[in-house]
């Protein structure tokens, strides 16, 4: 049988899923990098400078709040 496609991406195996929850750092990387592009969508942000000149930008600090809490939700599976 073969993987799911995603958006063109593969879905992470539940096989993999499985060795993150169980603290498995190599498999816990594989899903963080599967989510890493939706994760920085939801987190950019449009900044202004002084000037009043718009800048595009991904908030790391939030990108990295999302991070652990996804974490903490695979681990918890």
């Amino acid at each position: 049988m073969t993987e799911p496609i995603h958006k063109g991406k593969d879905l992470p195996s539940v096989w993999v899923i499985h060795a993150a929850s169980g603290g498995d750092s190599e498999a816990m990387e594989q899903v963080l990098r599967y989510y890493d592009d939706y994760m920085s969508r939801l987190c950019t942000r449009t900044l202004y400078d002084k000037d009043g000149t718009p800048h595009v930008c991904v908030d790391t600090h939030m990108k990295r709040c999302l991070e652990i809490r996804l974490i903490r939700a695979v681990m918890r599976a």
